[in-house]
């Protein structure tokens, strides 16, 4: 018998799970049967977003509590502050390139000149609105600039440490969390394996300031399926003649541990 949190959200801990191995993980639970198990959702892009930016979404009493301690702090009782990946136009702009210099190496500038822009048709999941999930105030810094102030506040001014936290699946949504640490509390987070920082089979990366997503399901409405035209070196959106079907969504979110209400 599945308790009520198990209805509203699993938690895979220590794995981001790519949504075949997830789907095999989650197929005897509620959360699978709503959008999860669907099979006949139109060809899709999988990207690479090289994403330099995260957001903090909150409501009004979270502004006012932002503007009172004059920082981010964890709620009470909980040790996480909450953070996810911003994509900018820009970003989707050059991973439509490289999917398309990764997938026809062999393209011509005529070619290339005649491509319409596809991904952004795409990229219409809550995870690349510009408004906030969790009320009407975002905030947005570069990742650099949170990372160093984190470095600074709780690091003593060394490089935090991140590992893959866990994977959440709710009714339509999964979420890929990143723990981030200060080296000091190595044993306290052991358990949760290193984060890699070069494999190409990762969900999600980090390298030079930037975080490498490769979402597994950018769209959540799939108002489009994506046509490739070997024979043009090209591709493009279509749209669907059918009435869009509905799946899950993913994006990855940090979850920054800071110590006694920090």
């Amino acid at each position: 018998m599945q308790t009520q949190i198990e209805y509203e959200v699993k938690i895979i801990k220590s794995k981001h799970l790519r949504l075949n191995d997830l789907k095999q993980e989650a197929q005897d639970s509620y959360l699978y049967k709503k959008y999860l198990h669907k099979e006949d959702i139109p060809a899709y892009p999988r990207p690479a977003l090289h994403v330099s930016c995260l957001k903090h979404d909150t409501n009004r009493q979270g502004l006012c509590g932002i503007r009172a301690d004059e920082g981010f702090k964890a709620p009470q009782k909980l040790s996480l502050v909450w953070w996810s990946l911003a994509v900018r136009p820009e970003e989707i702009q050059s991973a439509e390139t490289r999917l398309l210099d990764e997938t026809y190496p062999k393209r011509t500038e005529e070619q290339a000149a005649k491509q319409e822009d596809f991904l952004w048709r795409f990229a219409s999941s809550p995870a690349f609105s510009e408004k906030s999930r969790y009320g009407s105030y975002r905030f947005t810094f570069p990742v650099e600039e949170v990372l160093t102030a984190y470095s600074e506040q709780f690091c003593s001014g060394d490089p935090p440490i991140m590992r893959v936290f866990e994977t959440k699946l709710f009714k339509q949504e999964v979420e890929y969390a990143v723990l981030v640490h200060s080296p000091a509390n190595q044993e306290l987070f052991s358990e949760y394996p290193l984060f890699l920082y070069d494999d190409p089979n990762a969900v999600c990366t980090y390298r030079d300031g930037r975080f490498v997503w490769r979402p597994e399901a950018m769209c959540e409405t799939h108002s489009y399926a994506l046509i490739q035209r070997p024979d043009e070196n090209q591709m493009t959106a279509r749209p669907l003649s059918r009435r869009p079907p509905f799946y899950v969504w993913d994006h990855v979110a940090l979850a920054l541990h800071v110590e006694n209400g920090q």
